[in-house]
């Protein structure tokens, strides 16, 4: 493996490299499979509530598995939790490969626990391996390697939304589920050959205790994170949809469309965010960006809400505001996941990222259940301005990070 000008690229390149087309390829399986379930047991007639249940314990084993996750991956090794991560995702697809008449509320909800745990795994192991992958006083190149990292994802997972339809309408449920197993199973065989032993293995071996974190400006960044997750759930993973759906007279096609097109496009603005606050590569962000971010984001549902409740144009007012979320958003995002990078101790590194994800799961179970019961209670205006109240409590946190990089 060369670089285009002939040169041979450095061990860290090649293993960045490995660790990120793993997560490239469980994310577009991760996509497609939530676009597949949703599609199919729509079609069986399931509401969009209940097909947002169904997606419950996903959330929920989120949230463990980024605690313990970051534990086993400090003792284990990072390279061992991501290839268990590909592996439970390929038994997690089989599952849903049975008869349609074993595909109960019951099993789907266990196959989507599985998915959950192997999502998080696979993310956390990605996260944290970036973190050893960069000299140390390279805070700006991390930076650019986390966002393109963190973007793409983001992008694929959107692209996984359209593979899924595609899949379900070339092939059917099963075939689908089947197809996606059979290529990442490969793509796990690979990473056992090709992902480097013990990386991120802590040099000694960490007590169940260092589970949460012992550092201030992780805590801080964790909680803000927290929120920060609430406010996009609360009216973008159900209320959104069901509005687009009953109130637009969307049909799915549309709806799943175009939240496929505004993650993609989401994606995209994580990985240039350092071109957009205009970073050079010697320097870095800090807390002060994160908390100016967060101020900004506030302003937008709470915008929409109130152009909502004013009678203007609703599709006009939900689209432009969806793209002004979805841009401010991002830029948020990505700082986040640098800071937590930047943040992490070296040694035993998955131990902070992974409390900071399980943060992250924690908050997007929150808006899930805040999404379903709020949108049935007032409707889409109300989970709009809880979203606006929850950013304005990421922001007021983000006053207690650190204003500069730490060491």
């Amino acid at each position: 493996m060369t670089t285009t000008a002939g040169k041979p690229l450095s061990a860290e390149i090649k293993q960045y490299l490995v660790v990120t087309g793993n997560y490239w390829a469980f994310t577009l399986t991760d996509g497609a499979l939530r676009m597949l379930v949703v599609l199919h047991f729509h079609q069986l007639g399931y509401s969009p509530l209940q097909i947002a249940a169904l997606f419950l314990f996903y959330e929920i084993f989120g949230v463990i598995t980024s605690l313990i996750g970051g534990y086993l991956g400090a003792r284990i090794g990072l390279n061992r939790t991501m290839n268990i991560g590909l592996a439970l995702q390929v038994v997690a697809l089989l599952m849903l490969a049975v008869p349609t008449t074993m595909l109960t509320v019951v099993w789907v909800m266990a196959a989507q626990a599985l998915s959950g745990i192997a999502k998080d795994l696979n993310k956390m192991s990605a996260k944290s391996s970036i973190k050893l992958l960069v000299p140390g006083d390279q805070q700006g190149q991390l930076f650019k390697w986390v966002a393109l990292l963190t973007g793409s994802k983001n992008a694929l997972k959107g692209v996984g939304f359209f593979l899924g339809g595609a899949l379900l309408a070339l092939i059917g449920f099963t075939g689908a589920v089947v197809a996606m197993a059979a290529v990442l199973l490969i793509i796990w065989l690979a990473s056992l050959i090709l992902l480097k032993k013990d990386l991120g293995k802590a040099k000694a071996k960490p007590k169940f205790s260092a589970l949460f974190s012992k550092s201030r400006a992780i805590n801080v960044l964790s909680a803000a994170r927290l929120f920060l997750f609430g406010a996009r759930d609360v009216w973008f993973v159900i209320a959104l949809p069901v509005f687009l759906s009953s109130q637009l007279g969307w049909d799915f096609w549309w709806v799943g469309g175009f939240l496929a097109a505004w993650v993609i496009g989401y994606g995209i603005v994580q990985s240039v965010a350092p071109l957009l606050i205009k970073r050079s590569l010697s320097a870095s962000p800090g807390g002060s960006e994160a908390l100016l971010w967060a101020i900004a984001l506030t302003i937008i549902p709470a915008a929409i809400a109130l152009g909502l409740q004013a009678d203007l144009p609703t599709t006009s007012v939900l689209i432009g505001g969806l793209l002004a979320f979805g841009v401010v958003f991002a830029i948020n995002s990505s700082l986040h996941s640098y800071l937590i990078v930047s943040y992490a101790k070296e040694d035993g590194v998955s131990l902070d990222v992974g409390f900071y994800y399980m943060a992250n799961a924690a908050g997007r179970l929150l808006g899930t259940l805040l999404s379903g019961w709020v949108y049935q209670a007032a409707g889409l205006a109300a989970c709009l301005w809880v979203s606006s109240l929850l950013i304005g409590l990421a922001a007021a946190i983000s006053i207690l990070l650190p204003k500069h990089h730490i060491e």
